[in-house]
């Protein structure tokens, strides 16, 4: 991969956000669920859709942290409109295991 600047990086506005809903999406290609996240006062609440089934259920994410990337366009998924994208390492079979904070941190807090 080619080196990334600074100022490359600082382009890229990954915040803390929890999430108030998740539900399943059926219409997906992949399996993935909808989430709604509350980014704070800012920024506030913003939609994605996220491929992370085989290791979470829908009420399990309710109320849990996630690190998001808010500045990329919308995007149409299906009948869907995903306006973040949330991070998550992803394993050799597709398995993604979302990035959290270990301790509760306000949401719209920029990583960097």
């Amino acid at each position: 991969m080619e080196p990334l600047s600074w100022a490359d990086f600082m382009k890229v506005d990954m915040r803390v956000g929890t999430i108030t809903a998740a539900e399943p999406f059926p219409q997906a290609r992949k399996p993935a669920y909808k989430l709604t996240i509350d980014f704070g006062a800012e920024i506030g609440i913003k939609r994605t859709s996220a491929q992370i089934t085989r290791l979470y259920q829908p009420d399990s994410l309710v109320g849990q942290q996630v690190i998001a990337v808010v500045n990329f366009p919308p995007k149409q998924i299906g009948p869907f409109m995903s306006e973040c994208l949330v991070m998550g390492s992803v394993a050799a079979d597709g398995t993604v295991t979302l990035l959290t904070t270990t301790q509760p941190a306000e949401n719209g807090l920029r990583i960097g």
